[in-house]
């Protein structure tokens, strides 16, 4: 679903003021502003004042805020299950139930104006193919898409994303190329291997367990700049990045990496 006019729904509570429209000033009081009561598209309070309605409206329908993802939120009715998920003005949503399913929709388009947009097909870049056998994701288009815009189209497909050789360091000596010839090159590389995988993507099969596995790696002091390791984790959402303290051995590094698969 989509939330219509989202940022004019939140309440604000800090006092703001706002100068009169053009063609809209009262000639009575030309020289005065307008107090705001709700907040307005363009205002920076807006997104907060629109997210703390709606969380507002949601925890008192009975639903949980997730722990961790606070756009994520829950609602257990007897054996049932529904799961919403927030991302400013989308919002997707579903459960174990249809009759819950089609409360929660009923009960949102009576609270804000909605647009019900049908069965999920494609969210924040990802498309989604559901079927009676299970469930795809997958970027075919955002890759095609990306491939495009920097002229890779064409380019000659590569079956890994690196070398196993390479090892970026800061190359200040490098022919500098945003910022340096040998990061671009290695860029190139992934676009080549997206291009001989575009449509590469998470299969989720109706027949299997609902229980969920996560996997997490460390690779110990693999920056050669501040020492610092990289966590490759994978559960609901994949990442691969530095971790935030240098870890001093590589038991070190596997447990934070485990951790933040764990959050």
């Amino acid at each position: 679903m989509d939330v219509k006019s989202t940022f004019l729904n939140g309440f604000i509570e800090e006092e703001v003021y706002v100068r009169q429209p053009p063609s809209f000033e009262s000639a009575k009081f030309p020289n005065q502003v307008f107090k705001l009561r709700k907040a307005l598209c363009g205002l920076k309070q807006a997104p907060k004042a629109w997210y703390a309605r709606l969380k507002s409206f949601l925890l008192k329908s009975g639903f949980v805020m997730g722990s961790v993802d606070k756009t994520l939120f829950l609602l257990s009715r007897g054996g049932d299950t529904l799961i919403v998920q927030i991302y400013v003005d989308d919002i997707i949503f579903g459960g174990s139930s249809h009759a819950l399913v089609s409360s929660f929709a009923e009960q949102m388009s009576r609270e804000f104006e909605m647009s019900l947009m049908g069965e999920l097909q494609f969210f924040l870049g990802l498309q989604i193919k559901q079927g009676t056998e299970g469930t795809f994701v997958h970027q075919a288009k955002y890759t095609k898409d990306i491939l495009k815009k920097f002229d890779m189209g064409d380019s000659k497909p590569m079956t890994t994303p690196m070398s196993t050789n390479t090892a970026l360091v800061a190359d200040k000596d490098g022919e500098a190329a945003s910022p340096r010839t040998s990061h671009r090159q290695a860029v190139k590389r992934i676009f080549r291997y997206l291009k001989f995988a575009p449509e590469l993507g998470l299969w989720y099969s109706s027949g299997s367990s609902l229980s969920l596995r996560g996997f997490s790696d460390a690779d110990h002091a693999s920056c050669r700049i501040d020492h610092k390791s990289t966590s490759g984790t994978s559960l609901v959402s994949w990442s691969s990045r530095k971790q935030a303290s240098v870890s001093l051995s590589t038991t070190a590094a596997e447990y934070i990496a485990a951790a933040s698969c764990s959050s």
